[in-house]
């Protein structure tokens, strides 16, 4: 039993690693075509406590499709010292500035009965790109209230469908057909936002000068908010600590 209990945490912390990677690698930062005049607001977002031990999700169906390796729970995960993943940076009062660089398109994948990335940040208005990459069954659900409920299936020959989200909202998206998978879009009213990785810090460049409030959000945390000042040329330090959960499980 001992061998058994020490290979499967070992099995944890490996795929823990794994999904910290993912959220480093889509992690994205928004930055402008020219900085000349501009500054920036950097800074590490952090969780004030042990991260918690990964919960382990109960795979009910499709175990061919889901339920070949453990799935875990993904709304808090802590990394490298105390680094809070997917924690989403926004400047809430500057909607606009010099131009920056605008994506085509959001690309938000069903593989192995998760969502890629987990938390999904774009500004309202832009596509996203649903994709199913596990080719079974999946049903794309979202809880809006400010923007139109989406509740689409997609069957596994259909690869890609292609939305848009036309009011700056919090969604939480889940599949009606797998329970255990949830995932969220973040559709922000502003082009200046960054979202954290694997260590917890964050980057936001090309932003006009003046004073304004950061925000930041985490789906379990909830939200953390300060005034900067922002000053040509110069990067400002603008840091987070979210209070531990309590009664967490360790």
């Amino acid at each position: 039993m001992r061998r058994r209990r020490t290979g499967a945490m070992s099995y944890a912390g490996a795929l823990i690693s794994v999904l910290i990677l993912l959220a480093t690698l889509t992690a994205y930062r928004c930055y402008a075509e020219d900085s000349g005049g501009l500054g920036a607001i950097s800074g590490v977002v952090k969780y004030g406590g042990v991260g918690p031990s990964p919960r382990p999700l109960t795979i009910t169906k499709d175990r061919e499709a889901c339920g070949n390796r453990p799935l875990y729970d993904q709304s808090l995960l802590v990394g490298r010292d105390q680094g809070l993943i997917n924690a989403v940076v926004t400047i809430m009062d500057l909607t606009k500035g010099w131009p920056l660089k605008s994506r085509a398109t959001v690309r938000f994948d069903q593989k192995g009965c998760q969502y890629i990335p987990h938390v999904a940040v774009f500004q309202a208005g832009e596509t996203v790109v649903i994709l199913n990459s596990d080719g079974i069954l999946h049903n794309i659900h979202t809880e809006s209230t400010v923007n139109p409920v989406i509740d689409l299936a997609q069957p596994g020959f259909k690869k890609q469908i292609r939305v848009s989200v036309a009011k700056p909202e919090i969604i939480k998206v889940t599949c009606d057909a797998h329970n255990w998978m949830e995932g969220w879009w973040y559709v922000a009213s502003t082009p200046y936002y960054a979202i954290t990785g694997n260590d917890g810090r964050y980057d936001i460049r090309g932003v006009p000068p003046g004073t304004y409030t950061v925000r930041v959000w985490q789906e379990k945390l909830g939200t953390e908010s300060q005034k900067v000042v922002v000053r040509p040329g110069l990067a400002t330090a603008a840091d987070f600590t979210f209070k531990p959960l309590k009664n967490q499980a360790s």
